[in-house]
This record gives structure tokens, C-alpha cells and sequence, in this order.
């Protein structure tokens, strides 16, 4: 399987509509679920697509942290039916995760998981987090893919803030110290 990485701008037009027909496909027709795919958020996602032989067989988009959780994303993970025997989800997601390091760097990684692959997203290093929800009908659980980096990230981040903190303190108590010392001296002056 060849792997390409799209902005929504850089889709071509057959492209972008054979992913719409495939998401509809599988989300739409084969789980029996009546919802809006077209949800406004393509335009922010970068679209990871498996090729064989000229034709989508996998597909995700995965979003920035902030555009649609806290968390960088990863959705609208497919993979055409006829194409599962041949490890296409696995492939498509260590690309999608792989892609979410190099475009924004270190970061947690959240799904919102259908209940029946979370052995598949567990072996991919997420966890459970939270109760199971239904979306759209269908069973769901949140899952978080947490990088050693990004934690390593914010305990750096932290580690700085609290020098920063206590270098400022040190500075005012430096002016408090000057200002009392020129006041007394002023007053053994007077």
C-alpha cells in the first residue's frame, strides 16, 4: 500500500470524492448508521490515504491539538472491506500517528473509538479513558495515546515556568531590598 498526505486543498477533485463515497460506504451503508459525514472539519485535517493499484483502500484525518479535542485527533478511520485481511488498518494508523509527530510535534494522541476495536487501538498504545458513550447508535469509547516526548515536553515547560516564577521573585525581592536600604539611608541622612 502506497501512503499519501493531504491537506483538504491539495486533494484532487476524483480523490476527495471517492474518499466521501468510501466513508459513506462503510460509516454510512455497511454500519446501518443514518449521519452527516460531511462534517466542516475536512478542511482542517490532513488526510492520510493508502493506495493500491490506483484505487483508496485506507483512509484517516487527523486533526492539530485544539482543532477538534485538546488532544492532536485521528478520525474516519476506514479501510475498504475487501482490503482488511492485508494489515491496511495497522499501516494506516502507525502513518497517521507518525504524521501527527512530524506536523505538530510531540503530543497526546485522542480517538473516539469504536468499543469493538479496542484491542486493535490498544495495540497501538491507547488507552481507555473515560465511560463508553453511544455515537450515532453505535458503542464508543474515548482513547488516549499519551507520547513519552510530549510528557517529557510539558515537564520541561513546567520546570521553566517555576524558574521563571522564582527568578521574578528573586528580582522584586532584590528591588524591595534596594528600595528598604535607600530608605534608610535616606532616613539616617535626614
Amino acid at each position: 500500500m502506497k501512503i499519501e498526505i493531504k491537506t483538504f486543498q491539495e486533494l484532487e477533485l476524483q480523490e476527495l470524492y471517492e474518499v466521501l463515497q468510501l466513508r459513506s460506504e462503510i460509516f454510512v451503508v455497511e454500519q446501518d448508521c443514518v449521519y452527516q459525514d460531511m462534517d466542516h472539519k475536512d478542511q482542517l485535517a490532513f488526510h492520510i490515504i493508502g493506495y493500491k493499484e490506483g484505487r483508496i483502500v485506507a483512509y484517516t484525518r487527523v486533526f492539530k491539538p485544539g482543532d477538534y479535542f485538546r488532544e492532536a485527533s485521528i478520525g474516519r478511520v476506514l479501510v475498504r472491506k475487501s482490503e482488511r485481511q492485508y494489515g491496511y488498518g495497522l499501516e494506516i494508523m502507525k502513518a497517521s500517528i507518525n504524521t501527527i509527530h512530524k506536523k505538530f510535534g510531540p503530543s497526546a494522541i485522542y480517538i473516539s473509538a469504536q468499543k469493538y476495536l479496542t484491542k486493535f487501538y490498544t495495540s497501538l498504545g491507547f488507552k481507555v479513558v473515560g465511560e463508553e458513550y453511544l455515537e450515532d447508535g453505535i458503542p464508543h469509547v474515548g482513547m488516549i495515546r499519551n507520547n513519552p516526548l510530549y510528557h517529557k515536553k510539558r515537564a520541561v515547560l513546567t520546570a521553566l515556568s517555576i524558574i521563571w516564577m522564582m527568578n521574578t521573585i528573586y528580582i522584586l525581592m532584590g528591588i524591595l531590598s534596594l528600595k528598604l536600604i535607600s530608605s534608610n539611608i535616606l532616613s539616617v541622612n535626614l
